[in-house]
């Protein structure tokens, strides 16, 4: 039978009430981006960039911040819909897994944790551009590693994007010289930083798959943002040597800044917050949308943090700049649009 007229408008005020969230959850996923880009680049500009040796211990801060936050979200029950006013408050339970859980979780969370802290070093040792770009090639790195280490093939159209994604990267490293000709300007630490964030980006992508085929797994852990929470808070544990180990010498001076500076602690807490509340509201669109809906939106992110950082930090894109960003960001848009080879089915 056909609806009431009634019982439609309800479905339309519905509709209209889900879209508004949606938008909101993109909204706020974009901003929760572009601020933690320029909290994570005030703090670490204040603490002297690359050269002052402690952009690792920055990173790991980071975590730190996620980690309490994670508790508080299980304790009080606060959590990016619940503060949107999306949601009604509702406490996350607490996750009910076993150390074997945690060690399944184990590679995520290391893969997860160098990501960030190289995508830290990446975005914050050279100019914000130029990492922007580089990161922005992930699906490369993403391509290679899941193919030869993983046995996930792409199509071939997919191969042949790679290449334009690289060319992309690599205009946007031209500079006109005095000459009449081109110089190729980059940072090496960001190209090395960056280059190597992709790769443990796509381990840990293909890591979350695997650790969460784990039967009865997602279960025990409660949902995606325990998911999400205990994966940070793993990685914070398992990164705190690797940075006593690579940067402990510095870890006075860490505490001294800290200690002395409030913007400094202001940027270190921001940029912990905004890092966590941006992924978490970013899964949160991808469980409401599909992963094309998903992927084009992330593409569109990057797009608007890379000119919204330009401009709040009032160094604007170069005409190479701004070609390779488009051709490189236009491809990975187009590489996220196409589609894989179908699955081969298992023999009976």
């Amino acid at each position: 039978p056909s609806p009431t007229p009634i019982a439609a408008a309800r479905t339309r005020s519905l509709g209209h009430t889900m879209d508004a969230a949606l938008l909101l959850y993109y909204a706020f996923w974009f901003l929760g981006n572009y601020y933690f880009n320029l909290y994570n680049k005030f703090a670490s500009m204040e603490a002297g960039g690359f050269a002052g040796g402690m952009l690792v211990t920055i990173s790991v801060a980071q975590l730190a911040v996620c980690s309490l936050y994670g508790l508080v979200m299980w304790i009080v029950g606060y959590n990016p819909a619940t503060m949107l006013g999306l949601k009604a408050p509702t406490k996350h339970p607490l996750p009910k897994i076993t150390l074997a859980d945690i060690g399944s979780m184990m590679s995520l969370s290391i893969a997860f944790a160098a990501t960030h802290t190289l995508g830290v070093i990446a975005l914050t040792s050279g100019p914000p551009a130029f990492g922007q770009i580089v990161k922005a090639a992930e699906p490369v790195f993403a391509a290679v590693v899941n193919t030869f280490l993983y046995g996930k093939s792409i199509s071939v159209s997919k191969w042949l994007v790679l290449p334009v994604i690289v060319g992309g990267v690599a205009i946007s490293t031209l500079s006109p010289n005095a000459s009449g000709g081109y110089t190729v300007e980059y940072d090496m630490t960001a190209l090395v930083a960056g280059a190597v964030c992709n790769v443990a980006a796509a381990f840990k992508g293909s890591e979350n798959a695997k650790a969460l085929e784990k039967p009865g797994l997602k279960e025990r852990l409660g949902g995606v943002g325990n998911t999400f929470a205990l994966t940070i808070m793993i990685g914070f544990a398992v990164s705190v040597p690797v940075m006593f180990a690579l940067e402990g010498g510095k870890w006075s001076a860490f505490i001294e800044l800290l200690s002395t500076s409030a913007e400094f602690r202001y940027n270190i807490i921001a940029s912990g917050i905004a890092f966590y509340l941006y992924n978490e509201l970013a899964t949160m669109t991808l469980s409401q949308t599909g992963a094309v809906t998903a992927s084009v939106a992330n593409t569109a992110k990057r797009a608007i943090v890379l000119v919204g950082m330009a401009i709040a930090l009032g160094k604007p894109l170069r005409f190479e700049e701004k070609v390779g960003a488009t051709v490189a960001i236009c491809a990975v848009l187009v590489y996220s649009l196409l589609k894989d080879p179908p699955k081969k089915k298992k023999a009976a």
